[in-house]
Formats: C-alpha cells, structure tokens, sequence
C-alpha cells in the first residue's frame, strides 16, 4: 500500500524542540522530493519546508527558516523536520508529501505549494506549543 504515515508530535512549551518523522511505505522515496506542510487552527494550510531528491537542496518558509530543518534517509525510507525554539503559533497539523520539486523560493518563502505536484500526502501528526 502506497502511504506515509508521519510520528512525533507532541505537546511542548514554547522555546522547546520536537523532531517529527515521515515514513514511506509501498514505493521508493528516493524518486521525489519530499515536503513538509502544516494545517493551523484556523484551517489554514501551508507549506513549511521541501528538500530535494538527493538532500542536496532545501528550503523553507520564512516564518520557520533557521528554527526548522529537514532531511531524509532515502535508505530508510523516511523524513525529518527538526524544529527549535518552538512558538505557540507553530501549532499545526503537520503532515509530509512527495512530488515532483520543491516550489520556487519565493513561493515557499510566505507558504505556497504552487509547482509542487504532490504524489501522495500523508494524514498528519499534531504539534501543539503552550505559551
């Protein structure tokens, strides 16, 4: 069965860290890029972050750059995103997908998913910061 299935969310007060994983099953991850994407309280969806087939490249959202990282172990199937110094209004669903390439920098730079293609999307595991 073609999935992914993201782990790792967790309750955490602001300042803190959290590492949240994608697992693929069912297909190679190595043949797409990988994103992560968040949904906020108010339904608002976003994109976070994106890394490249290879690892080589990646890029985020300007509201997590320099307080997320992404990364992937093709071998193994999955994906990270490592988020530090945490704040209330990182509260999310977050959930991973692959497509075909990362969305130009300026478009994920303020969250936009335009010339991602997504393949396959995960459901989401929830992060919540207390303030």
């Amino acid at each position: 069965q073609v999935q992914l299935v993201e782990s790792g969310g967790a309750l955490v007060q602001t300042g803190g860290s959290l590492k949240i994983s994608c697992a693929a099953s069912g297909f190679s991850l190595a043949y797409y890029t990988v994103a992560w994407f968040r949904q906020l309280p108010n339904l608002e969806r976003e994109a976070v972050s994106c890394i490249e087939k290879n690892g080589a490249n990646a890029d985020y959202a300007g509201s997590v750059k320099g307080r997320f990282a992404i990364s992937r172990d093709n071998g193994r199937h999955m994906a990270y995103l490592q988020m530090n110094s945490l704040k209330p209004e990182d509260t999310a669903l977050y959930f991973c997908a692959v497509g075909e390439r990362c969305p130009p920098p300026a478009v994920l730079r303020v969250g936009g998913v335009r010339g991602f293609g997504g393949r396959v999307w995960g459901r989401g595991t929830q992060v919540t910061v207390s303030s």
